[in-house]
């Protein structure tokens, strides 16, 4: 049996995308080479694999079988190049990671710079989108979660703790001033999520215990990115992540809105991988240097959200 470890990766994406015509557009090339691979692979392991109809493409019994032992074979086949390349010149290759577009252009690309002068061999293809992504079907290496990540299909490590907080902008609060109490929230401009529903959730402590505001909204976005860009242009107060809101903080573009009233706790933050490729060498050392940059950056939210540091601001402003 003749078994060309390229052969088998297309057709792993040829499952995954669900036709011919989508792998050969991920491959840049012809629809006709594809069917060939796909010849030659069912020549070679002497079995159809796949139903080909009208209606779409389906696994036979023996593809399905095929695939579990394949993904093996990739897999053993990555982590053995990944091992060796590793070891001669670092980790290497191309690093496909899913996050919010916020997160990606906050956190993710100031730690770039640093990433590729540690691993000059790495390449990272940023994938920023708020939904939830089909890590397989969409190649993806790393996904960046909140929240609930455990199934049978994943790894996940924990990076970093994620907070929100309030914030606004100069001139927003130059036109329209700060809530004194949480009460006085709802005389504002509020941006709220169309996409995510609890994280217009807002609970605040009052002076008869803790409160939640539903937000429903002045202005109201699907994208991280498009909700810190309203918030920055002085549109009105949005709930942000604090990786993201301090350091805007700290060069005077956004201020905290009643940094000493939020009571929503911090939730942790998972570099998600699929159950397969999470040792490899390349995956290993993105996430090892994520870790280590979000560490830093939360450290410094702490110290900024700090009760003295948020006192010294007030008085100054």
């Amino acid at each position: 049996m003749q078994l060309r470890t390229d052969d088998i990766a297309l057709f792993m994406r040829i499952v995954e995308l669900g036709t011919l015509s989508a792998a050969a557009r991920e491959r840049d090339m012809p629809v006709s080479q594809v069917t060939r691979m796909l010849v030659r692979l069912e020549s070679a392991v002497g079995v159809q694999l796949l139903h080909r109809s009208t209606h779409g493409l389906s696994l036979t019994d023996e593809g399905d079988t095929f695939i579990t032992h394949g993904r093996r074979m990739l897999d053993t086949a990555a982590e053995l190049q990944g091992e060796l390349s590793g070891k001669v010149s670092g980790p290497s290759g191309w690093v496909r990671l899913s996050v919010s577009p916020v997160l990606a252009q906050a956190v993710i690309t100031p730690s770039l710079p640093s990433l590729y002068l540690k691993h000059p061999q790495l390449h990272v293809d940023i994938c920023a989108d708020d939904r939830m992504v089909d890590m397989a079907r969409e190649g993806i290496d790393i996904a960046l979660r909140t929240g609930s990540t455990h199934t049978d299909t994943v790894v996940a490590r924990q990076i970093a703790m994620l907070q929100r907080g309030l914030y606004a902008a100069p001139a927003y609060v130059a036109a329209h001033g700060l809530p004194v109490t949480p009460d006085e929230l709802q005389q504002h401009r509020l941006i709220a999520n169309s996409a995510n529903p609890a994280l217009n959730r807002w609970i605040m402590s009052t002076d008869d215990g803790t409160r939640e505001f539903l937000v429903k909204g002045h202005t109201r976005t699907d994208n991280t990115a498009v909700m810190l860009s309203l918030v920055l242009h002085g549109v009105g107060i949005a709930r942000l992540a604090d990786m993201v809101a301090q350091p805007l903080v700290r060069s005077g573009d956004l201020v905290p809105v009643l940094p000493e009233r939020i009571e929503v706790a911090a939730v942790p933050m998972y570099a998600v991988m699929l159950q397969e490729r999470h040792r490899l060498p390349k995956i290993r050392a993105c996430i090892d240097h994520l870790a280590q940059w979000m560490t830093q950056v939360t450290t410094d939210d702490r110290a900024a959200r700090s009760p003295s540091t948020v006192r010294k601001r007030s008085r100054s402003r």
